[in-house]
């Protein structure tokens, strides 16, 4: 199946009939209408299509809409939240209203280590998945994906160092970006410019103004964007969110996420050469040169400013989001706090240490990092706490399983839910909204959100201050210093984002 196959196009707004716009389980539609007897040329040139709800509406207020639709949440969102690049109204607007010609997608894999082949691991379970074209810098990497699909007992896909192939292919429907966090933007945006919808883990951008980016190219493109977290997909946690929003905790006033975890030393190591089969300058993509060095590359990249965000952006960008999410906020309007990395002896550049408090008028939420205990919080490492006038409820994994425990409002535990449901359901979402043009549960623009939440503790820590946010130019106010990790620097190169 090629399911959609389009570049950019201009966005035109036009009133369709019977618009109807549709909610289940946290994933929403706006149906085009009936396009029997179009031919196929007729079919694309409507995916362009704003879609209205109703009633016509500008492009931003269709945007803020639907988003406001999948944060379930009572938040206006600010005016330029959610505008894209010509701003369509979400995905909605690529739907051809028609059953594909075939039920397979057709996937390309960027970016194959650890996490990729977990990824590629879960595919492999999926039925109508094809995976067509596998991508990654280093050799040894690649051989390891192709191992696992053989495992699988499933086909070779073709290889490449270069994710251009899988762009200029007109067979791959979409893409999964698992690489280190420096390209996650570079790539989203060039496969959205490609016409193909994406999956990019958390966090989804490297910086601020890169995630701005990522959302303008999904709605310029009217791409379907999914964010790495898996969360938004899980039965359990989706319950815990709507008992938060039900009035059952009374006024839901604060919230808190922690990583309370024993990470590794890992030690410090000289710059050295490039290890034999790994195209170094295709790794580094649009980042600056510098050497190559074991302890920035493998996993170890997270903990180096150049290529990841820290443990905020890792384990954080999925704790911060459910607590951003239970407690009905989008934009802080400040952040103030401290990181700091005052345990470790090594080579990571990032906090070992964080206690930033986030505040949205009348609300707080608070983000607590320790990534060098072993004993955890709650007796869980990673969670969320959600606090009412009346009672609170914690999420997240107690002893493997994932879950909630509530509480009424003297403290005691009223109700467990011990669902232990990690599943596929989150991928299951995105290749579903591929054929269907649905918005799905963790769309670019709730990704991005969150992921500011990220950004901004990074800063926070790096600059040892307060910061005032401004959500119309995401920017942070009256600080140039601060406002220099807002963006990063970059090299020359293909890949370079476009106005960053």
């Amino acid at each position: 199946m090629h399911a959609t196959g389009i570049g950019p196009r201009p966005i035109r707004t036009k009133l369709l009939n019977q618009n109807v716009c549709t909610a289940k389980a946290g994933i929403h539609r706006v149906d085009l209408g009936d396009r029997a007897g179009m031919t196929r040329s007729e079919q694309e040139g409507a995916r362009c299509d704003t879609v209205t709800v109703g009633r016509e509406m500008t492009s931003a207020a269709s945007e803020r809409h639907l988003a406001r639709m999948a944060e379930e949440v009572p938040n206006p969102i600010s005016r330029r939240s959610f505008m894209g690049a010509g701003a369509a109204s979400a995905v909605a607007a690529s739907s051809t209203g028609a059953a594909a010609p075939s039920d397979r997608v057709n996937l390309g894999m960027i970016g194959v280590g650890g996490r990729g082949r977990s990824l590629l691991r879960g595919i492999g379970g999926l039925p109508d998945v094809h995976v067509s074209y596998i991508c990654d810098a280093d050799q040894a990497s690649l051989e390891r994906a192709l191992q696992t699909l053989a495992e699988g007992g499933k086909p070779q896909p073709r290889t490449t160092h270069d994710m251009r192939h899988l762009f200029d292919d007109p067979g791959v429907d979409a893409v999964v970006v698992a690489t280190p966090d420096h390209w996650h933007a570079p790539a989203t945006i060039l496969a959205c410019d490609a016409g193909k919808d994406v999956y990019v883990e958390k966090p989804p951008s490297h910086n601020i103004r890169e995630g701005r980016l990522m959302l303008d190219a999904a709605r310029r493109n009217s791409r379907i964007v999914q964010v790495g977290t898996q969360s938004r997909s899980r039965p359990s946690t989706r319950k815990g969110i709507e008992i938060a929003h039900s009035g059952a905790l009374g006024d839901v006033l604060m919230a808190k996420a922690w990583n309370v975890q024993l990470r590794k030393n890992i030690g410090h190591k000289p710059n050295s050469p490039v290890p034999k089969g790994v195209d170094y300058e295709t790794w580094l993509g649009p980042a600056p040169w510098i050497p190559f060095n074991e302890n920035r590359f493998h996993y170890n990249w997270h903990w180096h400013w150049h290529f990841g965000t820290g443990d905020a952006g890792n384990d954080g960008a999925h704790q911060l989001d459910i607590a951003r999410w239970a407690l009905g906020v989008d934009f802080p309007e400040s952040a103030s706090g401290m990181g700091a990395k005052i345990f470790f002896d090594d080579d990571q550049q990032t906090p070992d240490t964080m206690n930033v408090t986030f505040q949205y008028g009348g609300k707080a939420m608070i983000w607590e990092m320790r990534i060098w205990n072993a004993y955890g919080m709650e007796e869980q490492d990673n969670g969320v706490a959600v606090y009412g006038t009346d009672a609170s409820i914690q999420i997240g994994r107690w002893n493997g399983r994932w879950g909630y425990k509530l509480y009424d409002n003297k403290g005691k535990l009223v109700e467990h839910n011990d669902a232990d449901d990690e599943s596929d359901d989150h991928m299951r979402n995105f290749i579903e909204c591929v054929r269907t043009r649905e918005l799905p549960a963790a769309d670019i623009a709730t990704g991005h959100l969150s992921a500011i939440h990220c950004h901004l503790a990074n800063i926070v820590s790096r600059t040892g201050r307060t910061l005032a946010f401004d959500q119309e130019t995401e920017t942070i106010v009256g600080d140039p210093h601060a406002n220099l990790y807002v963006k990063r620097a970059y090299r020359t190169h293909w890949s370079t984002p476009k106005g960053a």
